[in-house]
């Protein structure tokens, strides 16, 4: 597997593998409980990691469809 095919497990990971650590009301961060920051975080991270596998995907680079 490629870099590109493991960024997408990140995600994953963060999100559901960091609830259980994660899963308390208090720091409140932003007025939100620090779990629902979590996963807020994880929502916008995931798409930043989304961006990058695409750029990294050979079908959708410009200088490739020539």
């Amino acid at each position: 597997m490629k870099a590109k095919d493991w960024l997408g497990f990140v995600p994953f990971i963060g999100m559901l593998g960091g609830v259980p650590f994660v899963n308390r009301v208090e720091p409140y961060v932003l007025g939100m409980p620090f779990v629902l920051f979590w996963i807020v975080l994880w929502v916008i991270i995931t798409s930043g990691i989304m961006a990058v596998v695409n750029r990294l995907d050979p079908a959708n680079r410009e200088e490739e469809r020539g």
